[in-house]
């Protein structure tokens, strides 16, 4: 409502109450029939004010900018760094045959649980194990004749070298026997580790030599995730760091922290090493692809954090929002901190009494009319 307007009805309305005055003490009939006509047209120009007061009021209700605002909720501000790793395992195993030969006997199959020192596949040994029958024989019969030998030389019968002659010939032998038996052993393929069999690349048949892939054992139970990080934020990570591990191909996600952070930075690539345990109970596979989020920062206290698209920047270059001051739009210079994700923490100038505009801010200037949507 303007000025003049209100002004306009007040005088007609004080001159109505005049003439209403006026005419309860008057006698004379002329003058009572002029001043009826006068309060009639001031009643006509009164309605007429109070339609023009009422089109003025719906005129600015109709321009009210429709916004929507959000109470304002402080929460602890994290940021992380992002880094692709992938999964590792301590004890992941590709053994190989230790002397060359024929593979005749394969003990396992993919996905086995083996132990430590357990046989996976032996190759052909048939000539080691006829020399070992043939040299123990022998063996029997040199022990023989040092234990008679001994036996009389206990007894100060025979000579020295005699005794010392027997007791060579049984320690050659036993040196010659056990030769045999480390050859025999390394005929055979042998688990060094607890674990399960996760590949078999050997066929009966087939030859092997020292160094060819044969079995793969993997122990599960140990499996972590490796990366690789910029000597740039080796001051920034820490044993004990939260960490978020998302899995794309399994589209799995877990949280757990830093197991290891390595102090020694690579002279080739300037990059550390970060090590975090897996979750055990969990399936994982080596190599797998990880994605980390290491946490580097956290405010001390829950603060206060709105998206970067609802910032802005006047012509001085001051950043601000928008809040909700009853029916009108209010400005709020503000002082940003740290940003990551598409949020900013914001460390001066909003509190969680605020509404902060989130919609219909495009265009919107401080003291404009707005309707918060319900």
């Amino acid at each position: 409502m303007s000025q003049l307007k209100l002004k306009n009805l007040s005088v007609a309305a004080l001159a109505l109450g005049l003439i209403l005055s006026s005419c309860g003490g008057g006698d004379d009939s002329n003058n009572l029939e002029a001043l009826k006509k006068k309060q009639a047209e001031l009643k006509t120009e009164l309605a007429s004010l109070a339609t023009q007061i009422s089109k003025l009021e719906g005129d600015s209700a109709s321009k009210s900018v429709l916004v929507e605002a959000n109470a304002i909720i402080p929460t602890v501000f994290k940021t992380y760094i992002n880094v692709q790793g992938r999964v590792d395992a301590d004890e992941n195993v590709a053994i190989s045959a230790e002397m060359p030969g024929t593979i005749t006997k394969i003990n396992v199959k993919v996905g086995d649980e083996v132990s430590k020192g357990q046989v996976l596949a032996e190759t052909d040994a048939r000539a080691m194990q006829q020399a070992l029958s043939d040299m123990q024989t022998n063996l029997d019969l040199v022990n023989q004749l040092y234990e008679k030998q001994k036996a009389l030389w206990d007894q100060k019968i025979g000579t020295e070298i005699q005794f010392l002659q027997a007791k060579t010939q049984k320690e050659s032998m036993e040196k010659k026997m056990g030769s045999v038996q480390e050859q025999v052993r390394m005929s055979k393929i042998i688990s060094p580790i607890d674990g399960t069999v996760d590949a078999v690349d050997i066929k009966l048949g087939q030859l092997t030599a020292p160094g060819m892939p044969a079995i793969r054992v993997i122990n599960f139970n140990n499996l972590k995730v490796k990366a690789d990080l910029a000597e740039s934020y080796a001051s920034k990570v820490h044993k004990g760091d939260e960490v978020l591990i998302r899995f794309p191909d399994s589209k799995d996600t877990l949280v757990s922290s830093v197991n290891y952070s390595a102090r020694a930075i690579s002279a080739l690539n300037r990059t550390f090493g970060v090590e975090i345990l897996l979750d055990n109970k969990k399936e994982f596979h080596p190599n797998q692809i990880a994605i980390l989020n290491i946490n580097d920062y956290r405010s001390e206290k829950p603060v206060i954090s709105v998206p970067l698209n609802y910032i802005q920047k006047d012509l001085k270059g001051q950043t601000f929002v928008l809040i909700a001051d009853g029916k009108k739009a209010a400005k709020r210079n503000i002082t940003l901190g740290r940003e990551y994700n598409g949020v900013v923490e914001i460390k001066e100038g909003l509190s969680d009494t605020d509404l902060l505009i989130t919609s219909g801010y495009d265009g919107l200037n401080e003291g404009d009319a707005i309707k918060v949507k319900n």
